[in-house]
């Protein structure tokens, strides 16, 4: 694994699903170019619910952003800003920042998404599918939203981020972390407190609406039932509906190891079988 240089500026990816337009991005960019230089590398559009889905039988272009488009002038500030705009998925632009843009990074940031990211649900979050490339590829990622859509609050959010970052440049962890936070989209003086969670459970359900008839059928899928999953004390749904910042430590090993015993045993002698050489 890697871990942050001492002595020098971090060098920091921050991608998203939003877009490279979303002003949750540059929000995070203008606060984490104070603790370090910044390569911006997102979607040329909004991306949101693709999950970790990647472009693997068609080429990825990449271009160029102006980051003074969005930043205003830069030069006064001690820490540069890169932008790259990819025409892919939120993964494909974390691979495509590490494996040949930008290269070896101390940070991997996903963020700052409009809406929240709980419970299960982040399942299906291109910001934390974006953050998984980042992770698996042996780099500290943190992957980060605000929980609006309406008019969303990015300055609490940009100013953790800063603070992390200079965290990470002072104390080493002896490994890279994994991390999805959640802040409330509120000012940060009304912000209640920071609270380390669990996951919550399903916050959102998939509804099937079908148009047209015979041959011309269609579906459409959308996330828009609400479902009542496990938010009590502890989980990051409670954290955020108590006004405070959920940060979750995330892993990507999903074996199930206190159940391997129930498997052997439900299996019986199913292995025997098949693999007898009975003629």
């Amino acid at each position: 694994f890697k871990l942050p240089r001492r002595n020098k500026a971090l060098k920091i990816l921050l991608t998203n699903d939003d877009g490279i337009h979303a002003p949750g991005l540059w929000a995070a960019a203008g606060a984490l170019r104070r603790a370090g230089d910044v390569y911006v590398v997102a979607p040329d559009r909004e991306q949101s619910g693709v999950g970790a889905c990647l472009t693997l039988h068609a080429p990825v272009k990449a271009r160029e952003a102006p980051v003074t488009h969005y930043l205003g002038d830069t030069q006064d500030n001690a820490h540069s800003v890169k932008a790259y705009s990819v025409e892919g998925t939120p993964g494909d632009s974390c691979i495509l920042a590490l494996e040949n843009l930008v290269g070896s990074v101390d940070l991997v940031v996903s963020g700052i998404n409009t809406g929240s990211n709980l419970g299960w649900d982040i399942m299906v979050s291109g910001t934390v599918g974006a953050a998984v490339q980042g992770y698996v590829r042996g780099y500290s990622t943190i992957a980060i939203s605000v929980g609006s859509i309406q008019n969303p609050h990015f300055g609490g959010a940009a100013r953790l981020l800063e603070l992390m970052a200079r965290r990470l440049a002072d104390h080493r962890p002896e490994s890279p972390f994994f991390l999805n936070v959640n802040v409330p989209s509120v000012p940060l003086e009304q912000v209640s407190g920071v609270q380390v969670t669990r996951l919550g459970g399903r916050s959102y359900g998939e509804s099937v609406r079908e148009e047209g008839i015979g041959p011309q059928k269609r579906y459409w899928l959308s996330r828009n039932r609400p479902i009542h999953g496990d938010n009590s004390e502890g989980t990051d749904m409670w954290a955020l509906k108590s006004n405070r910042i959920s940060i979750t430590p995330l892993q990507l090993d999903l074996s199930n190891q206190p159940r391997i015993p129930e498997t052997e045993a439900l299996l019986g002698d199913i292995p025997g079988q098949l693999l007898s050489h009975q003629d």
